[in-house]
């Protein structure tokens, strides 16, 4: 079973009828025991960095999360924040700790003054496959997807970015590390390019 963690932030719904539309089953859930069994873990996110890993310890869910995909190597996909918190740490809201799957940091976009671009950064933005991979398989060089945030994994040619976007800065849109995947874009909010990659998560994870 697919499992969505609820966590009390993020597009639950959303998501979980997007892969209505694959056809495929999945369950939101914020129940441990049904978390430990998943055959895979999606975690959405919207909202702060630092009260999503609040809520996550608070209840619980940050040490069986922890403990099934480390353990028992069951495939990971965060979506915007969710993404980020499968990072070592965020400066949102004051400096917090996250799951520390990927070995990089999440900090606030750094324009320049002079910079007519807007944080937070939100639209439809391409998306640059920078590496082979399966979670991108058969968007050839790039394809365009959904973003809203304020907050980024700042891209340092880090060997599990396979997607880059341009925001004043090139930043990590797209991270793949054997079974953890990440996205800063909402693949369920991305029409046909984000129905292929959740696709993609299902079947080839």
């Amino acid at each position: 079973m697919i499992v969505i963690i609820d966590y009390g932030m993020g597009n639950l719904f959303s998501v979980q009828s997007a892969l209505n539309y694959l056809g495929v089953s999945s369950q939101i859930s914020s129940d441990v025991e049904v978390i430990k069994t998943a055959s895979k873990l999606i975690l959405p996110g919207v909202g702060s960095f630092y009260q999503a890993m609040e809520n996550l310890r608070k209840s619980g869910l940050a040490k069986i999360i922890t403990e099934t995909v480390v353990q028992k190597k069951t495939p990971i996909l965060g979506i915007c924040l969710g993404m980020q918190l499968l990072a070592l740490s965020s400066t949102e809201n004051g400096f917090s700790e996250g799951f520390g799957f990927i070995s990089s940091v999440i900090k606030r976009f750094e324009l320049p003054p002079s910079s007519e671009l807007k944080i937070p950064h939100v639209g439809f933005e391409y998306v640059d496959i920078v590496k082979n991979c399966k979670l991108m398989e058969g968007l050839g060089a790039g394809a365009d997807f959904y973003f809203t945030h304020s907050y980024r994994m700042k891209f340092e040619n880090q060997p599990f970015t396979v997607g880059t976007c341009l925001h004043g800065e090139n930043f990590v849109a797209v991270f793949e590390d054997g079974y953890v995947c990440g996205t800063q874009f909402h693949p369920e909010k991305s029409q046909t390019n984000g129905l292929i990659i959740l696709k993609n998560f299902i079947e080839k994870f």
